[in-house]
């Protein structure tokens, strides 16, 4: 990875271009995009627009006392930075720590992919700050995202963990799944972690066959998008029911039912590919998204 790099947005028609960075300014005068994270949870201003984001010449102006600080990049020549806070820091005026669960849910897709990075660079760093090999502190590779050990020479890059999100069709109705962990009356669709030296296409058929007893076929890549719960990269697919009667784990699952288009339950919100692939079936079906 170059020092800067271009990247593609999420959603081209509504993000600004954010240029990846790795070593910050020296002299920066103008103010800064600052993605502050007590554990779980980010920082947003009050009375603003939904996941305000703050914006700040120095971190330092919110009198909050950061562990470690993360440079990110520009959004549309904006610099942006990532904070880790201790555990019992608290919410200066004006300002509130939301759930990233919450969070994510009153961004705008443009917001929350930088939020989603910006976490994940946060966690890699507090989580590669010694060599898991010998224990010796890691040290910042220079020119990249990544740190380097200098007894042993160990590289640790940003961990992305590749999983698959599935929508089954079976004729003009969709297989919507409960988790135990859901809010109360949300569906969404069978997903779950690739396997070490399994393919996407394997796992989809694994997941599918493990959480709710089916087996399907005609298989098709839809699109990805990265999700920090806790680390993902999400490859959905599309495929059809072949056979089998649904028959729910009880431990992943605990209910799922085939569901026309038009009668579906509470769904995943817009921003997730889960409601993507959701609302691709119902254009198909002829309905409004």
């Amino acid at each position: 990875m170059t020092p800067v790099e271009r990247v593609n947005p999420i959603c081209p028609e509504f993000c600004p271009e954010f240029i990846v960075g790795i070593e910050p300014p020296a002299d920066r005068t103008e103010k800064a995009l600052w993605f502050i994270f007590r554990g779980r949870e980010i920082l947003l201003r009050l009375n603003k627009n939904p996941g305000a984001i703050p914006r700040l010449l120095n971190f330092e102006e919110l009198g909050l006392p950061g562990i470690r600080e993360q440079y990110l990049g520009t959004l549309d020549g904006t610099h942006c930075y990532s904070v880790e806070l201790p555990e019992d820091s608290q919410a200066p005026e004006g300002t509130k720590f939301a759930d990233l669960r919450q969070a994510y849910s009153e961004m705008n897709e443009k917001c929350f992919a930088l939020v989603n990075k910006a976490v994940q660079v946060m966690e890699w760093d507090r989580t590669n700050q010694f060599c898991s090999r010998c224990g010796t502190k890691t040290l910042q590779k220079p020119g990249e995202r990544g740190k380097e050990c200098p007894d042993c020479g160990e590289l640790f890059y940003p961990r992305i963990s590749p999983a698959v999100i599935v929508l089954i069709r079976k004729e003009h109705e969709i297989l919507l799944a409960r988790s135990p962990s859901f809010p109360q009356c949300l569906y969404g669709l069978i997903a779950g972690f690739v396997e070490p030296g399994e393919s996407a296409e394997a796992a989809v058929v694994r997941e599918i066959r493990e959480e709710v007893g089916i087996e399907v076929k005609n298989i098709n890549y839809f699109g990805t998008q990265a999700w920090p719960f806790p680390n993902s990269l999400m490859i959905g697919f599309t495929a059809e029911y072949s056979s089998g009667d649904i028959q729910p784990d009880g431990l992943e699952i605990d209910d799922a039912k085939w569901f026309p288009a038009g009668d579906l339950p509470v769904l995943p919100g817009k921003i997730s590919i889960a409601r993507k692939l959701i609302d691709h079936f119902l254009k198909e079906e002829g309905m409004e998204v």
